[in-house]
């Protein structure tokens, strides 16, 4: 049993048990050490078990959240989580980020009464215009791709009040990637939103991106970088 694990807890057994419950308040010490997961808290105290990634220097880890992976309840609860978050901002339409971040954005589009979303995408459609069009790359996909909008969207979202969504906001890459593709348009969020804000290492990028942008973000909960210890990985 991991050493973050109350003596009536049990951790997920398996990979792809990851991310398909939200247990109650309490179920796990979020204190640590924490060994192979992390017991990330939503605003209530509920938890959701995140699988720890080792980082490539091997003194580092983060917790980790594949959103396509969730069961249907976890993915509705961080939705409705995060459309209550960004309602206040009231968004016209919501626009999601490729790949992980349109699941979420579907879901949260839905909870917020909308009827559609528009999403972004990284593969390009013969009909797409190259000055619509950004360099992309991640934190998990490190290979550099170019993020697109259809040219056939922007009449949904110009003149509109818009919410950024992804799945995960970890180095702000993606965000910026995104906020640079709309303001070609002369589109600029009004909120950005994301499940998981991972660590606070996106803060200064996307300050230095324009210093409004830190106090836009939402997210239904965060989780820090983990440093190895003795009996796995410490807060």
């Amino acid at each position: 049993m991991p050493s973050s694990a109350s003596p009536a807890a049990q951790s997920p057994a398996a990979p792809h048990e990851f991310w398909q419950d939200i247990l109650p308040p309490g179920t796990f010490a979020t204190a640590g050490p924490h060994s192979s997961f992390f017991p990330a808290e939503l605003d209530d105290n509920r938890q959701i078990c995140l699988p720890i990634r080792p980082l490539a220097d091997g003194e580092h880890a983060l917790a980790s959240l594949i959103v396509n992976q969730a069961s249907f309840e976890v993915l509705e609860a961080l939705a409705a989580d995060l459309a209550a978050k960004i309602a206040p901002f009231s968004p016209d339409v919501v626009i999601g980020l490729p790949t992980l971040g349109l699941t979420l954005a579907a879901a949260v589009a839905r909870h917020l009464g909308h009827s559609r979303y528009v999403p972004l995408g990284t593969s390009r459609k013969f009909w797409y215009l190259e000055e619509l069009s950004v360099p992309m790359s991640s934190i998990t996909t490190k290979q550099e791709k170019r993020l697109y909008i259809d040219p056939r969207m922007l009449p949904l979202i110009e003149g509109k009040q818009v919410a950024l969504v992804d799945d995960v906001i970890s180095s702000g890459s993606s965000i910026i990637a995104g906020l640079s593709l709309l303001a070609s348009s002369g589109i600029k969020p009004v909120v950005i939103g994301a499940a998981m804000l991972q660590s606070d290492r996106w803060r200064e990028k996307i300050a230095a991106f324009g210093s409004e942008w830190p106090e836009r973000v939402r997210g239904v909960f965060a989780t820090p970088l983990l440093t190895k210890a003795e009996g796995g990985w410490q807060a």
